[in-house]
C-alpha cells in the first residue's frame, strides 16, 4: 500500500513566484515583499500588477491598468437576469457569485476559450482582468438586489476598492474607508496553495477556461473551513459584548465563559488556529493596525478594543485547554472586525474575500497555463478485491446487502 498524506499536508505540488507562506516563523511574502510592508501602502491594482508581471508598475502602467479595469465594470443583461433570479430565490451570496461568474461569457465569449496555452500571454491577461474587474460588480449588484435596490453604474474615476464601496452603497467612501478596504484586499489577494487556488489550478490544468477555474475556486471558498470563518468570529464578539452589557459583568469574564462553554460542547472557535501558521498570523496584525487607523479617522464603535479583550480571553482559555498546542489568532478574526467597521454585513464577508482573492487566483492560473501540466495525483485504494459478479436474478437480498 503506497503511503498517503491526508489533506496533502506538507506535500509540495508545484512551484510559484507569487507568494511564500512561512508557517513556523509567521511570515507572508507577496511577490517578494513582506505583507506588513506591501498591504498598508499599495493599491490593489499595484499588487495585482506585481503578481502578473513580477514587478511593481510604473505610473503609466498603473494608469493604463486602472483605465482598462474601469471599462470592464459592466454586467450583461443575461448576467443581471441570473442575479435577479438568484435574489428571488434568496440564494446565499456565494451561490449567486458562483452563478454570476459562470455567466460572464454571455457578454464576452472569449472568456470561455479553452487550450489557453496556445494563446498569447497578453490575451490571457486580458481575459483574467475581465474576471477580476467583474467580481466586485457581481457582489455589489446581488447585494443591492437582495435589499430591493437596483444595481448602479460604476464610476470610472474610482479605483478597485473605492469602486466596490461605491457599487455597494451608491456614495463616495471616506478615504480612510477606502484605505482600510484596500489593505484588506491586499492581505487576502494570495496565500500559497490554499484550497480554492489549488481547485482553480487543477481545473485550468485540464486546459479548461478561466471562467470554469474561477467558478470552481468560488465553490471551494464557500466552505466554512476556507472562506466562511469571519462571520462566526464576528458573531462571537458581538454576542459576548451583548451578554456583558446585559449582565454588567466584565467583557473578559463573559468571553472566558463563552469560550469554555463552546469547547465543552465540542464547538469550533473561529478566528483562531490555522492549517499552516504555527504562530500568530501576520495578516492579523496588519488588519489590526488598519482598523486602528480607520477608528482614528471615522470611528469603529469600540469593536477594536472589545475584540482585543475577547481575543486575549480566548487565547488564554485555548492555551489552558490544549497546553503545548500552538494556537494563535488568524486573519479571520481581524477580518471580521475590519469589515464590520466598514459597514459590511457578515453575508458579504466571504464574497469580499473572493473579490480580493481573484487577483491571486488569476495569477496562479496564468502560471498554470504557462506550465501546461495536467494535475493528476494518485490515490491509495482501500476497497475490496477479488469479488465475483452475480447476475441480478441470482442475487438474494441478504447476499446483495453483504
Amino acid at each position: 500500500m503506497p503511503s498517503t498524506v491526508r489533506g496533502l499536508e506538507d506535500v509540495v505540488v508545484g512551484a510559484t513566484r507569487l507568494s511564500r507562506v512561512d508557517g513556523e516563523a509567521g511570515r507572508l511574502v507577496i511577490g517578494g515583499f513582506p505583507i506588513e510592508e506591501l498591504a498598508p501602502a499599495a493599491s490593489y491594482e499595484e499588487v495585482l500588477f506585481l503578481l502578473w508581471h513580477d514587478r511593481l508598475p510604473s505610473r503609466s502602467d498603473l494608469a493604463g491598468l486602472r483605465e482598462e479595469m474601469a471599462g470592464l465594470r459592466t454586467l450583461s443583461d443575461g448576467t443581471l437576469a441570473a442575479l435577479r433570479a438568484a435574489a428571488g430565490a434568496r440564494l446565499d451570496p456565494m451561490d449567486a457569485l458562483r452563478i454570476g461568474v459562470s455567466t460572464l461569457p454571455l457578454a464576452n465569449p472569449e472568456l470561455a476559450r479553452v487550450e489557453l496555452q496556445r494563446e498569447p500571454a497578453l490575451a490571457n491577461r486580458a481575459r483574467a482582468l475581465a474576471i477580476v474587474a467583474a467580481l466586485p460588480v457581481l457582489v455589489a449588484a446581488y447585494h443591492r438586489l437582495c435589499h430591493g435596490r437596483e444595481p448602479i453604474a460604476a464610476d470610472s474615476r474610482l479605483g478597485h476598492a473605492a469602486s466596490f464601496l461605491w457599487l455597494l452603497g451608491g456614495a463616495r467612501a471616506h478615504p480612510a474607508r477606502v484605505r482600510a478596504l484596500e489593505t484588506y484586499l491586499n492581505t487576502a489577494i494570495d496565500h500559497g496553495m490554499n484550497a480554492s487556488t489549488f481547485a482553480a489550478r487543477v481545473i485550468v490544468s485540464t486546459r479548461s477556461d478561466l471562467v470554469s477555474a474561477v467558478t470552481g475556486a468560488v465553490g471551494a471558498l464557500k466552505g466554512p473551513l476556507h472562506g466562511g470563518a469571519p462571520g462566526p468570529a464576528l458573531d462571537m464578539v458581538v454576542e459576548v459584548r451583548a451578554r456583558s452589557r446585559a449582565s454588567g459583568r466584565s467583557l473578559d469574564d463573559v468571553a472566558e465563559e463563552w469560550v469554555r462553554t463552546a469547547l465543552r460542547d465540542g464547538g469550533r472557535i473561529m478566528g483562531f488556529g490555522h492549517r499552516v501558521y504555527r504562530v500568530r498570523d501576520p495578516r492579523a496584525d496588519v488588519l489590526g493596525e488598519a482598523l486602528e487607523t480607520l477608528a482614528a479617522s471615522v470611528g469603529a464603535d469600540g469593536i477594536l478594543s472589545d475584540g482585543r479583550t475577547v481575543e486575549l480571553a480566548t487565547l488564554r482559555v485555548l492555551h489552558e485547554h490544549k497546553p503545548g498546542r500552538r494556537i494563535d489568532t488568524n486573519v479571520e478574526f481581524y477580518t471580521a472586525l475590519l469589515l464590520h467597521s466598514l459597514g459590511l454585513p457578515p453575508s458579504l464577508f466571504s464574497p469580499t474575500f473572493a473579490v480580493a482573492r481573484a487577483g491571486g487566483w488569476t495569477a496562479h492560473l496564468l502560471e498554470q497555463i504557462e506550465e501546461d501540466r495536467l494535475i493528476r495525483p494518485s490515490v491509495a485504494y482501500r476497497g475490496g478485491a477479488d469479488r465475483r459478479f452475480v447476475p441480478l436474478e441470482r442475487r438474494s437480498e441478504a447476499g446483495a446487502a453483504a
